[in-house]
């Protein structure tokens, strides 16, 4: 058996195997509901082999959405067809997750294929919030700093989110403090300016990362993990760096984290990041090596053998695919025939499976 094929359990939960799809937004849904299309493209990858999918940022607040199209958690409504999708997930013994997001001042824009501007009123926008007055890009509105108030919303949001989660059936969560979103923002100093607990110092930048973390672990069963997307860098200077990664994940990992799922950049509009294949996983092998954190590696990660020698390496415990997986959703299978580890197929496929 290829390490790619070995289970992994993580508290209560055992994957099949440690290929994970990455959650990858769909702007198809409808005032936050989930529908057809993603039980298809989700339950798609679930008969692929994957074993775990973890379905698109998903807003805890409708304010928080990238786009008006964004899945959301912020009802209880949302929750039966949520469940729709997570049985079938299940059904093949693919593990469900969910990553609870709020896109903060990165909200508000026209999906990728409408444009991807920012949306006035007009258009359908709404007013977005972030750490500090500062607009993503000089083009664009700039957000209102959140007060206190808004704060505790926030948390309570990421809160009642957890709890629909588990309401719906998901057995991995996964915090969404990346790409430039409002989490990474309050962690970044690019983006906050704050003078108060939440500004300034490391310590008061990851506060409020810490606070939603406490307060999604308190809504889970022990037996879930709790994973978080980080942006180990934003690859620009003055920014989030790798060594603030390290010392988030050594907390983390004191705070109920099970994996830190990493990713980079996002929070400013134009920052040189050295795009090739796999260039996100030595940011994964760092915290892994520093900190004993289990980490995910996503990234241009496209070939079978890549993603096993990622595993035989260190350098992560998982594999996230993302593009790669909307080019093929039957990845894991043939990554299985090309490793020559022998997996099961759905039985209304066993005759296609090939043979060595």
């Amino acid at each position: 058996m290829t390490q790619l094929f070995t289970p992994l359990v993580q508290r209560g939960i055992t994957l099949k195997n440690r290929l994970v799809i990455s959650p990858m937004c769909q702007y198809s849904a409808q005032d936050g509901f989930s529908n057809d299309w993603h039980l298809v493209h989700l339950g798609s990858r679930a008969v692929g082999g994957a074993g775990l999918i973890l379905l698109e940022a998903t807003a805890v607040v409708p304010e928080g959405r990238i786009t008006p199209d964004d899945l959301g958690i912020w009802h209880d409504d949302h929750v039966n067809n949520l469940r729709r999708i997570v049985e079938f997930l299940k059904s093949q013994d693919c593990v469900a997750g969910i990553q609870l997001a709020h896109a903060g001042r990165k909200a508000s824009h026209a999906s990728p294929w409408k444009g991807g501007q920012q949306l006035g009123s007009e258009e359908g926008g709404w007013p977005t919030v972030a750490p500090s007055a500062l607009a993503f890009s000089p083009e664009e509105t700039a957000p209102d700093a959140l007060d206190a108030a808004g704060i505790e919303a926030v948390i309570e949001a990421f809160r009642l989110g957890a709890r629909r989660s588990v309401a719906a059936g998901f057995e991995v969560l996964e915090i969404h403090a990346a790409h430039g979103y409002l989490l990474h923002q309050f962690l970044s100093p690019l983006s906050n300016q704050r003078t108060d607990q939440y500004g300034g110092s490391f310590e008061n930048r990851s506060r409020l990362l810490l606070e939603v973390v406490a307060a999604t672990r308190a809504e889970m069963p022990d037996h879930l993990p709790l994973w978080v997307r980080v942006s180990a860098t934003d690859w620009t200077e003055n920014g989030w760096t790798a060594e603030d990664t390290v010392q988030l994940a050594a907390i983390l990992k004191d705070n109920g984290v099970d994996l830190l799922d990493c990713s980079t950049g996002g929070n400013v509009p134009k920052a040189d990041i050295p795009v090739g294949p796999g260039y996100q996983v030595p940011f994964a092998e760092q915290v892994r090596r520093e900190t004993g954190l289990p980490t995910g590696a996503v990234g241009l990660i496209t070939e079978a053998q890549q993603a096993e020698d990622i595993l035989t390496s260190g350098q992560a415990d998982v594999v996230l695919l993302a593009r790669e997986s909307l080019r093929d959703a039957y990845f894991p299978l043939h990554a299985a025939h090309e490793l020559g580890a022998d997996v099961a197929w759905p039985p209304q496929y066993e005759r296609a499976k090939p043979r060595r």
